[in-house]
C-alpha cells in the first residue's frame, strides 16, 4: 500500500455501488442541467488545480510540464469543453424514416438514454486524462459512476481523490483506491457498463468478470505498434516524429513506436539521424535533463531493462544505461533486430527502447506487421499516397497515423480505440457519448390504421400473401410517395398499395 494513498475499505466498496445504482433510479443524473453543471465543475476542478496536478505527476513519473499539459491536462479541459458545448444536440431524440411501407405512418425515434451506473478503470501513464476524459463522457450520457484510480500513480490518484467531493456530486459519483485486491472486489458487482484502459492481460480478466452479469465493456489496451519507414520519407524530420513517438513519456504510452521497420540500405542514416535527434532534445546526457520524464516504478525498469539485456538479437546503437533508483532508462536505439526475437519483439515494451528492423520491400514490411496481432495504432512515413494505400488497404489495426506520431489520439474529432487484441468499442469526443449511452428504439402507430394492416391478422391466404410483400418490400413507386407529407402521403400511400395489389392479381 502506498503511503500517499489511501485505499478504500471493502465495506465502503460495496456502500458505494450500492449508493451509485440507487441514485441512478432516482432520476436526477437524466437532467441535462445537472449534467452540464457537474460537467461545468469537472472541468473546473482541472482548470483550478492545474499547478498542482503538474507538481503531483512530477512526482509520480517526472513528467515534464509540457508533456503534462499535452497528455493529461489539456485532453481533459477540452472534452468537458466540447460536452457543455454539444450536449444539447447529442441527447437530442433522432426521428427515424421508416423503411417498410406497413410503417409508412408510424413515428419512429431514438431516444439518447444512460446505460445506468457504469464502471471506469483508469490507468497510471496518463492518470488525468485516462481517468476523467471517459468519466467526462459517462457524466455527459447521463450515468451515475464509479471511477477507479491506479494505484501506481499515487500522487495523482491522492490528489484526484481530494477534490471529486469538493468539486461533484458525491451521491452520483464515487471513487475507488486500491489495487489488485480491491478491483477484483469492484468487478465482483454488476455495473451496467465497464470502460477499462491498460494491458490485454488485464483486459480479458476484466472480460470475464463483465460476463457473469452481460456487462458491456469498452476495453482500451495496447499492443505493439509499429512504424514503417518508406525509402523516400526524409530520415531527419522521421526521427524527429517517431522520437517523439518513442520518448514521449519515456515510453509509457499506448500508442508509443513499438518497433521500427526501416529499408534494410537505410539503417545508419536512420540510426544517425536518431542519434541526433536525441542529442538535440536531451543533451549528451539524457539523465540530467528536465525534459525526460522518468519510469513509473523500479519494477517497471526491470522489466523493461531485462528485455533489453536478454534479447534475442540486434546491437544498441546508443543509449542502454540505467539507473534503477531513479527510475531512469536513457532513450535506446537497436538496430538489426530480428522479427523473431522473441524477447524484444514478443510483448509491448513501454518503456524508452525502439527495436529496428531492416526490410528488404514494402511487401515484406507490410507481411512483418501481418504476423503480429493488429495493433492499436499504425505509423506510416511516405510522401507517396499509394504507398501509404496500399499500407491501409493491407494490414489491420486500431487507427492509423501517417508521417506523423500520437497525433490522431490528440484529435478527439476521431473515434479512439482497438481493434482484437488492442481493445474494444472508442471514445472520445461524440463517440465517448456513444459509449456510455443506450439508443432505444421508439414506434407510436395510430389506432385508426386498422384495416390498412390487417393483412397481417390471421386467417391467412395467398391473397394476403401478396399484400404483406407489398408491405414489407418496398417498390419504386412507394418509394416516391414516401416523400410525401401529411394526409395527401396517407392518401397516395393507400391508392399506390391498391395499384400495386390489383396489377400483381
Amino acid at each position: 500500500m502506498s503511503s500517499v494513498l489511501t485505499y478504500t475499505p471493502y465495506d465502503s466498496i460495496e456502500d458505494s455501488v450500492h449508493l451509485v445504482h440507487r441514485v441512478f433510479e432516482t432520476g436526477k443524473t437524466r437532467s441535462l442541467k445537472f449534467r452540464k453543471q457537474q460537467l461545468q465543475r469537472l472541468y473546473d476542478l482541472v482548470k483550478d488545480n492545474e499547478e498542482r496536478f503538474y507538481e503531483a505527476l512530477a512526482k509520480d513519473m517526472n513528467k515534464p510540464r509540457t508533456e503534462a499539459l499535452s497528455g493529461d491536462i489539456a485532453p481533459s479541459l477540452e472534452e468537458c469543453l466540447y460536452f457543455l458545448d454539444n450536449l444539447d444536440k447529442l441527447a437530442k431524440d433522432e426521428k427515424v424514416k421508416p423503411r417498410l411501407n406497413m410503417n409508412a405512418m408510424d413515428d419512429l425515434v431514438i431516444r439518447k438514454e444512460p446505460l445506468g451506473t457504469v464502471l471506469i478503470l483508469g490507468c497510471w501513464n496518463y492518470p488525468v486524462q485516462l481517468s476523467l476524459v471517459p468519466f467526462a463522457g459517462a457524466i455527459a450520457a447521463g450515468n451515475t459512476a464509479i471511477l477507479k484510480l491506479s494505484e501506481v500513480s499515487p500522487n495523482t490518484a491522492a490528489l484526484i481523490t481530494e477534490l471529486f467531493p469538493k468539486y461533484l456530486d458525491s451521491h452520483c459519483y464515487r471513487i475507488v483506491n486500491g489495487a489488485v485486491e480491491e478491483t477484483t472486489a469492484l468487478l465482483k458487482y454488476k455495473f451496467d457498463h465497464i470502460f477499462y484502459t491498460g494491458s490485454p492481460q488485464v483486459g480479458k480478466i476484466v472480460m470475464k468478470a463483465a460476463a457473469e452479469h452481460l456487462t458491456g465493456v469498452t476495453l482500451e489496451l495496447g499492443g505493439k505498434s509499429p512504424a514503417i519507414v518508406l525509402p523516400d520519407a526524409d530520415l531527419s524530420v522521421v526521427a524527429n516524429r517517431i522520437g517523439f513517438g518513442k520518448f514521449y513519456n519515456c515510453g509509457q504510452i499506448c500508442i508509443a513506436v513499438d518497433y521500427v521497420l526501416v529499408p534494410e540500405d537505410k539503417m545508419d542514416a536512420f540510426a544517425e539521424a536518431f542519434r541526433k535527434t536525441v542529442t538535440k532534445w536531451f543533451g549528451e546526457d539524457p539523465k540530467k535533463s528536465p525534459h525526460y520524464a522518468r519510469m513509473v516504478s523500479q519494477r517497471h525498469v526491470d522489466r523493461v531493462v531485462g528485455m533489453l539485456q536478454n534479447r534475442q538479437s540486434g546491437a544498441i546503437a546508443f543509449g542502454g544505461e540505467f539507473d534503477r533508483d531513479e527510475r531512469y532508462i536513457a532513450p535506446t536505439l537497436v538496430t538489426d533486430v530480428k522479427f523473431k526475437d522473441q524477447v524484444l519483439m514478443g510483448d509491448e515494451i513501454f518503456g524508452p527502447i525502439l527495436p529496428v528492423i531492416p526490410y528488404s520491400n514494402l511487401d515484406d514490411a507490410i507481411h512483418m506487421v501481418n504476423q503480429n496481432l493488429p495493433p492499436l495504432v499504425l505509423y506510416a512515413f511516405t510522401g507517396k499516397k499509394k504507398l501509404a494505400q496500399k499500407i491501409l488497404d493491407n494490414t489491420q489495426s486500431g487507427g492509423v497515423c501517417i508521417n506523423d506520431c500520437l497525433m490522431h489520439q490528440a484529435e478527439y474529432s476521431l473515434p479512439f480505440g482497438g481493434i482484437g487484441n488492442s481493445g474494444i468499442g472508442n471514445y472520445h469526443g461524440e463517440r465517448s457519448y456513444r459509449t456510455f449511452t443506450h439508443e432505444r428504439s421508439v414506434m407510436a402507430k395510430k389506432l385508426n390504421m386498422e384495416s390498412l394492416i390487417a393483412v397481417r391478422y390471421p386467417p391467412y391466404s395467398d391473397k394476403r400473401n401478396n399484400m404483406m410483400r407489398m408491405l414489407m418490400v418496398t417498390s419504386p413507386l412507394t418509394l416516391k410517395i414516401k416523400a410525401y407529407k401529411g394526409a395527401f402521403k396517407k392518401l397516395a400511400l393507400i391508392i399506390a398499395l391498391a395499384f400495386i395489389y390489383f396489377k400483381r392479381r
